[in-house]
């Protein structure tokens, strides 16, 4: 019988590596034990089988993002239905070319920052990266939005030109942004300096009522042809 060691210290005996690349080929889900990948350095081995993958590489495991298609009726945030219980190794868009090897740690410590409504469908973005964060919260002025807004109603008179420059609300100045209609029953908004929230309100205020919101794009990345229901990995070369 053998005494059980971390299995870091397994794969420093295996390769003669350093402890801190053990850890990153462990991270990096590039070790197997008994066939299985294992990403936990201090899980503990004994006669178990571990096995190193010949393309590994000893590179410190990057924070995750993730791009969901958040269906209506999911909260964006802790909810009683959070969009968040969508993101799991089941529901990863089959369709993901980023390139990102999937590994269990990216679907942990995942924050929400830009909020998408319960009502509201389409792109939400999930990460651990703080940047990120940071680009979509303290930044997000300078970060285009894309929605499509279905509406019922009559547009008062100069209602479109009214969306798009000359709103106020409590007596504040809506940004001027960019409105348009796509079908009869069906405006296009693009935006910054707004936010999502304050679509509503905008409708209502030249006479239609919103029935249907969907985010189509934050930034540079679009919703593209992700299926509802389904998330993908921010790619490498992609940028907000």
């Amino acid at each position: 019988m053998t005494a059980p060691v971390r299995l870091a210290k397994r794969v420093v005996a295996l390769t003669r590596c350093s402890r801190r690349e053990a850890e990153q080929y462990i991270e990096g889900g590039w070790v197997r034990v008994d066939g299985v990948v294992v990403e936990q350095p201090q899980f503990m081995v004994d006669t178990q089988t571990v096995e190193l993958d010949p393309a590994a590489r000893p590179v410190a495991a990057e924070p995750a993002t993730l791009i969901l298609h958040k269906p209506v009726g999911y909260d964006s945030g802790a909810g009683a239905n959070p969009a968040s219980a969508l993101v799991s190794a089941d529901t990863q868009w089959a369709g993901d070319d980023s390139g990102v090897r999937p590994l269990r740690r990216h679907l942990q410590r995942l924050g929400s920052p830009l909020a998408l409504a319960r009502e509201a469908s389409g792109l939400l973005v999930f990460t651990q990266d703080w940047r990120v964060t940071r680009k979509l919260t303290d930044d997000i002025d300078q970060v285009e939005q894309e929605y499509l807004v279905d509406v019922s109603g009559e547009l008062a008179p100069a209602g479109l030109a009214l969306l798009n420059h000359g709103l106020r609300f409590n007596n504040y100045a809506m940004p001027p942004i960019k409105v348009s209609w796509q079908s009869e029953r069906r405006l296009r908004f693009a935006f910054k300096r707004l936010q999502a929230s304050q679509i509503t309100p905008m409708c209502e205020a030249v006479g239609l009522q919103v029935l249907a919101l969907k985010c189509l794009r934050v930034g540079r990345i679009p919703l593209s042809k992700l299926p509802a229901g389904q998330w993908r990995h921010l790619g490498p070369r992609e940028r907000i």
